[in-house]
């Protein structure tokens, strides 16, 4: 892929994050958070599980605290202070109304210009199969953006409206169409995936360089950005 990335509209001021597990931020877009936070820009995470599926050597219920733990101290690194969490179970998100209801409720409450997400198609770049859980929040993610609007959908939550997101980006699209230079921002990008340190040293085989990949994805994505370090997203059409 040669065509080059556009950048990432900046005229907004507060974001929402939402996405499936602890670490979907962190493995990408990150580095962007922490770029728009330095600059003045609001970002809050909101997650639908708490990851307890995620550590094979680890009960889910020890599980889910020690990935809240972590993923609070992660977002802390790139200056996010609002991080929620959701009881969807990992592994088995289920896409639906009800994952819609409970997205649409945190648009509403954060009333956010921007909502960001992660890849919510059936590859990866690599031409790896995503899974479950990114795919069904994904997606239910989008639909929830226009419920959140609509006073008719959802009215027992008793939260008024949002209308106003006006920018919708999937982090790790295969499809990118824009990027953030995240040149300043990489060290906080390393050390907030680095906070997921029970996470990484539990996977097969454990995760031990967390910079090195990183600032090589990059540098790829870069290679369409200008030739900086940056991020991409696809921005999807409203």
């Amino acid at each position: 892929m040669t065509d080059e990335l556009q950048a990432m509209p900046e005229d907004w001021t507060r974001a929402l994050a939402v996405v499936a597990h602890p670490d979907d931020m962190e493995f990408g877009a990150a580095g962007a958070v922490a770029a728009w936070t330095a600059a003045g820009k609001s970002v809050s995470y909101l997650l639908a599980t708490r990851g307890e599926a995620g550590i094979a050597g680890m009960e889910p219920e020890r599980a889910a605290a020690v990935r809240e733990e972590e993923q609070r101290a992660s977002a802390a690194i790139v200056g996010v202070e609002r991080v929620e969490f959701l009881d969807h179970r990992d592994g088995v998100v289920e896409g639906g109304p009800a994952l819609r209801r409970d997205f649409a409720a945190a648009i509403r409450r954060h009333r956010p210009e921007l909502v960001i997400g992660f890849n919510h198609h059936d590859r990866f770049v690599s031409g790896r199969w995503n899974t479950p859980d990114h795919r069904e929040t994904g997606r239910a993610l989008l639909d929830a953006v226009g419920d959140a609007g609509n006073r008719w959908i959802f009215p027992e939550l008793g939260l008024e409206p949002w209308g106003g997101v006006r920018y919708v980006a999937m982090s790790n699209s295969p499809h990118a169409t824009h990027a953030v230079d995240i040149t300043a921002a990489v060290d906080k990008a390393v050390a907030s995936l680095e906070a997921h340190a029970a996470y990484l040293g539990a996977l097969v085989p454990p995760v031990s360089d967390v910079r090195g990949p990183l600032v090589g994805l990059a540098r790829s994505v870069g290679e369409r950005f200008g030739g900086t370090l940056a991020i991409s997203f696809e921005l999807v059409p409203r």
